[in-house]
């Protein structure tokens, strides 16, 4: 009876990725591993683009719609910093925070309702802490600036009355999506995911697409690289208080050319990472969708990246 090989990986997000095997079978019989396939991942979606181009180079399941959580507010990002683009003074107004930004549920920028903060130091509680009380406020701030849902973005879930206060914002940013080439998003909220358990946001190809535009901004490297920073709150009593911010893109912290972009976790879509890294002159941008945990899309996008750079002469 032949034994079969028995195998365990162990992951290290600080070093490489190793293999333990015990094999009893005899070597002529060992599989051999083809080292030019992609590693295997736990990541149910994946793409890697060139940074410079948005250029698709390899990719598993690309094109599969998918729920997306945080990586949202990429989005959300991307349409102020366009706004400011053409008009800076929108940094310095100042954001006050609604009881319905201040009651949204999940991943928060600890902001209470009446408080208030530049835009500027705002969009470090959206992307550093993925605050979702933030991603609602500015959507509220910015609404009033922007043309009102089609018909298309109505049948999606923002005529919703719920949304009355933010859908012309999300409006913007589905707008914003297909000028940007992608083709299989929908977003029915500033922050996440929104809709129905069956509603899916984004693929991992049009994630990448997302993310070369939006690194195109200085202003937006400069937020999505940044791992703490400590922002001043003024309280609705008109005092002041002092608020950090810890980045939850734990690849900044390794110090191995990754700068950015943007976590995500719910239940129903998995741990997601879109990330942005650079070896010499290159540069690949690599979206993961579904890792089995947070931890784990760390190490998948590691190990996808460390592939692409072998793949591209870059040991």
């Amino acid at each position: 009876m032949h034994k079969t090989n028995r195998f365990l990986l162990v992951f290290a997000l600080s070093g490489v990725v190793f293999l333990e095997a015990c094999v009893t079978n005899p070597p002529d019989r060992a599989a051999v591993e083809n080292l030019d396939s992609p590693p295997p991942v736990t990541a149910k979606a994946w793409a890697i683009a060139d940074g410079r181009t948005g250029e698709l180079l390899w990719s598993q399941n690309a094109d599969e719609t998918r729920k997306s959580a945080s990586t949202t507010k990429m989005m959300c990002a991307c349409v102020i910093l366009e706004l400011a683009a053409r008009e800076p003074d929108v940094l310095e107004e100042w954001v006050v925070f609604s009881k319905l930004a201040d009651d949204t549920p999940g991943s928060t920028s600890d902001i209470a309702a009446g408080e208030r903060l530049p835009v500027r130091e705002c969009l470090y509680g959206l992307l550093l802490p993925s605050g979702n009380d933030a991603g609602n406020a500015l959507a509220e701030h910015f609404n009033h600036r922007f043309a009102p849902p089609d018909e298309t973005m109505k049948a999606a879930g923002l005529d919703n009355p719920a949304f009355a206060t933010r859908a012309n914002f999300i409006a913007e940013m589905n707008r914003t999506a297909r000028r940007f080439g992608m083709t299989n998003t929908i977003y029915r909220s500033a922050y996440g995911d929104g809709g129905t358990p069956e509603d899916r946001t984004t693929s991992a190809r049009d994630l990448t697409r997302l993310a070369c535009q939006a690194m195109q901004n200085v202003r937006f490297r400069e937020y999505v690289s940044t791992p703490r920073y400590k922002g001043t709150v003024q309280t609705a009593g008109g005092a002041s208080r002092t608020i950090e911010w810890t980045n939850t893109n734990q690849l900044l912290s390794l110090g191995a050319g990754y700068d950015g972009i943007k976590t995500g976790t719910t239940t129903q879509a998995g741990a997601c990472l879109v990330s942005s890294g650079r070896r010499g002159n290159d540069w690949l941008l690599v979206a993961v969708l579904g890792s089995e945990s947070g931890y784990g899309r760390f190490v998948d996008t590691r190990n996808l990246f460390r592939w692409a750079w072998t793949q591209r002469g870059r040991r």
